[in-house]
């Protein structure tokens, strides 16, 4: 059985973004701000033969549900932004599709340019 890529982030404008720059079908859940462990659990129940990537933002909320997804998913991987961009929603789209490619997500290669 070939297993799903699932990509977490905070808000729909996050999931938006990444759906632009990614080129293959990746299934991205938003957590829409403060989490819970029964609200992670909740949330990936249905993925938990997935592969979880968790890509939230580089500031004091986005942090706090990393550390989260660590204690409850720690076989998930993480994604990181640059600091400078602080949340995933800013960082140019050359700079995601950089993160994702490095993943082994196909991205759109405009956005390599």
């Amino acid at each position: 059985m070939e297993f799903r890529r699932v990509v977490v982030v905070e808000g729909g404008a996050d999931r938006k973004r990444l759906k632009k720059v990614l080129a293959e079908p990746v299934e991205i859940i938003c957590t829409n701000g403060t989490v819970s462990p029964y609200r992670i659990e909740e949330l990936l129940a249905p993925y938990e033969d997935d592969q979880i990537y968790i890509f939230v933002d580089a500031d004091d909320s986005g942090e706090s549900i990393r550390t989260l997804f660590k204690r409850e998913f720690p076989e998930a991987l993480h994604l990181y932004t640059e600091r400078v961009y602080r949340q995933v929603e800013t960082t140019p789209y050359r700079t995601l599709a950089a993160i994702l490619l490095a993943e082994g997500f196909h991205v759109h290669p405009e956005f390599l340019l």
